[in-house]
Parts: structure tokens; sequence; C-alpha cells
């Protein structure tokens, strides 16, 4: 290439980028979302509110059919703001990814799961990337949001996008912004939670910081996708060791018969380098527990073991089996056997007040004590039906309502997930036998009840 044709390259690239902060900054450009899932659809929602010409894109019709009717299919987020804006024409909901040509900004945010030997499945976005690259066209900006190992948007989306013929940070715009919702999170929403963004080059990331800058309040530059990514995992694992440190915490308090809640409500006394975290059953959700196993396959690439990183993921992964162990030495000292037992569990979400059950720890309990013969009910006020597919064998419950007699009739009441609308009191007044796996139980009476912490 001579020096003439690459410097009006530079400035086609300048004229392209011009245009597309113009086009932003007056509201005009086009944003598509990716994937409506937990992340996908309030980012879609943001963009929409600030005024922009919003389009929602999932292959699930299902719930493009919902959220064009204005119905929002997740809990925790309200229908309100969909309808009003699918009123108003100011979004859009298709299942149609020939659509994204018509985009100037597209935002992928779809699943990043572990395939069975808990190596990354980038299936959902090397299929996204494909699904953008068929109508790519020069001045777009494509975002990828979708927590995955270091490298991902320039090893993997970035070669996919190119077979349109067309150049990242040349003829289009590619970057990284790592998604950090908390679902029902009462503080912290789309709006307010920091963004990193990284470009692939420095015009890439003006793009996008541009972006992101007009829904959200504060964006973060930093160096390059990588660093993005990075930043990403070290957050979730930052919360995977503490959890897991924590948890053996727990574990070794219970043999010293030393309650950990308030080991750690002493310790959070100290006004500086302490940061509170809790036990559980285990780790659930899209995030903490599959999140870490990205970064050790990514190392193992490059003849470095995370040790630290696996030894944590160990512990979390085995809380379940210390929770059915603690039920059988609970019904042990009541002269009842596991098999047969009549068990009820309160709460099977991976998380507090939500409908998720990605990952949930309470399933993996569940199922353990189904197979030594115990006889599970569950109640959550928010979900219905639960299902779990453990290698390979899918079992199915149904929720029943939270009543005096089925507490009564229970050998052991179970709270694998702290609910707040759940009646603890009625627990108290009404169970022989409770296994509290969140400190649920504190500040509660329980004439009837013996309460285990595990």
């Amino acid at each position: 290439m001579n020096q003439r044709a690459g410097e009006e390259m530079l400035r086609e690239g300048k004229v392209e980028k011009e245009s597309l902060v113009r086009r932003i900054a007056a509201r005009e450009a086009r944003v598509g979302v990716l994937g409506l899932g937990y992340v996908g659809l309030p980012l879609g929602i943001a963009f929409g509110e600030a005024g922009f010409p919003a389009l929602g894109l999932d292959v699930d019709l299902s719930k493009i059919e919902s959220l064009r009717k204005g119905r929002s299919y997740i809990r925790h987020i309200p229908s309100e703001p969909i309808a009003r804006l699918v009123s108003q024409q100011r979004m859009r909901f298709s299942a149609d990814l020939s659509e994204l040509a018509s985009c100037d900004a597209i935002l992928v945010c779809v699943p990043t799961p572990l395939n069975e030997s808990r190596e990354p499945d980038l299936s959902y976005v090397r299929a996204s990337a494909e699904a953008i690259a068929a109508s790519l066209r020069p001045g777009q900006l494509v975002v990828l949001e979708s927590t995955t190992y270091p490298g991902t948007t320039e090893e993997v989306v970035k070669p996919i996008l190119e077979t349109s013929g067309l150049r990242a940070g040349e003829d289009f715009h590619l970057a990284y912004s790592p998604e950090r919702e908390d679902p029902n999170n009462p503080v912290y929403r789309t709006r307010n939670i920091p963004k990193l963004v990284g470009g692939y080059t420095e015009a890439c990331r003006d793009v996008a910081v541009a972006l992101y800058r007009s829904v959200i309040e504060n964006v973060i530059p930093v160096s390059s996708p990588r660093v993005a990514e990075m930043a990403k995992l070290l957050e979730n694992i930052y919360r995977c060791v503490n959890i897991a440190l924590v948890n053996e915490m727990k574990i070794l308090c219970d043999r010293m018969n030393t309650d950990i809640w308030e080991v750690i409500e002493a310790a959070s006394t100290k006004p500086f380098g302490f940061h509170p975290f809790y036990p559980g059953p285990g780790l659930g959700g899209h995030c903490i527990p599959v999140d870490p196993f990205y970064l050790t396959w990514k190392a193992r690439q490059h003849d470095f073991t995370t040790r630290f990183i696996e030894l944590a993921g160990e512990i979390n992964t085995n809380m379940p089996h210390y929770v059915v162990h603690r039920t059988v030495d609970a019904l042990n000292e009541d002269g009842k056997s596991v098999k047969g037992a009549r068990l009820f569990v309160l709460g099977v979400a991976y998380k507090k007040d939500i409908d998720d059950l990605r990952m949930s720890p309470a399933l993996r309990v569940m199922e353990l004590l189904e197979d030594k013969g115990a006889i599970i009910e569950y109640h959550d006020p928010y979900v219905p039906t639960a299902r779990c597919d453990h290698n390979g064998h899918a079992r199915e419950w149904t929720g029943v309502p939270l009543e005096a007699e089925r507490l009564r009739r229970a050998d052991a009441v179970l709270i694998l997930t702290d609910h707040t609308p759940v009646d603890y009191e009625l627990v108290g007044r009404e169970a022989r036998l409770v296994i509290d796996t969140r400190n649920a139980m504190k500040n509660v009476a329980a004439p009837c009840a013996r309460i285990v912490k595990a």
C-alpha cells in the first residue's frame, strides 16, 4: 500500500468515526442488542429510554412475542417501560438477524457457558459474529459484552467479522465492554454501574465510549479489549475465591462449635482491610461458577496453572455435598434415616428474591438428597417449577404452598435460598428441624424447631 492510499484510508476512517459519533450525540444512531436475557434486555431498555431507536434481537421466538406485547418475561424487570417504548415505537423486537444490517451499533449479550469438560463454550458468540458478518457494513460499531477469556474479541470475534471483507479499525469499529449486571440489586442498575470499555483501536474505543456515555453515568476507557476481558474475570474470581474462603471457614467453625455468622459479624466491625463475604450451599448464577474456569482454561495455553482459582472452585462445588452431609447427621440425631425422610426445601433460585435457576446449588442439594432416598417438596414464591439436568439425568419438581401442615409433616426443613417473602416465623413455630444454610432464622423465634446451621 502506498503512502497516499494509506492517508486516504485514515481520512476515511476518521470520517466514519466522526459521522457515527455525531449520530450518537443526536440520538439518531440505531442501537441493536443481540441477546435479550438478564443483561441484554435492561441494556436495550436503557438505550430506548435515552431516545435512541433501539432494536432488540433474540432467536427465542417466545421471548420476542412476549416483548412485542410489552410484557417482560423476567420477574425483576418490569413490563411498564417495555410497553411504553413499544407503544411509542422507540423500541422494536425481532428474531430476524438480517435486521442487524440496519443497526449503527450492535451490542452482543449472549451466553458463554462451559461445556461438559468445563471448557469455554463460545458457540453463541461465534454464531452471533457470523450473523453480524453476513450483513456487516462500513462504519458500524460491534461490541461484545459477554463474559469470556482474555483475547476472545481479537482472536475469535474479529476474524469472523472480517470474513465480510471489512477490516476492524479501518472499515468498522470493534470493542469489548463487559456486562456487570447484578439481577434485582436495589441500588445498582444498568445506568449507574460503571462501564469498562476497551477498543481494538483508539478510534474504536472512542466511538464505543461515546455510545455508552449517552446512557451510563460513568464510563471508564481501558487500553484494549484484553484488559477489559481480564478485569471482568478478576472481579468475579475475587468473589469466587473469597466465598470459597468463607465456606471453608464455615466448615471449620462447625467442627469447632463456633458460629461462622457471628464470626463474620464480629470481623466486619474492622473499618479497613476487611470486606465481608457469606457462606452458603454453593454457588449459582451465570457468572461466578463459570467465569473462573474461562481463565484457568486460557492459562493452560500459557503453561500456567491457576491453583488458587481451581481450589476455590473445588471448595464451592463441594458445598452441596456438605449440606447433604449435615442434613443426614441432623436426621440421625433425631433417630431418622435420610432414606424415606420427608424434606421440605425453602428457596430454589440461586439468589435471594429472583427467579433465576441457572446453576442453582439448591437443585444439586435436592438431587443428592433424592439419590439417598429422601422425599422432596419445595416452596419458592418466584419459581413455580424447577428442573435439574445433571450428567444427562433430568429431574423436575413442582412447587407447593408454604403451609403449617407441610412444615409439621416434614422431618426437616432446608433453607437453601432466603427469599424475603417467606414467613420464617411460621417456620420457627411449626417445623421440628431446620437446616439453615443462609442464617435466615437468626432473629426468628423458634419454639418448636431445632436449628442446624449448615
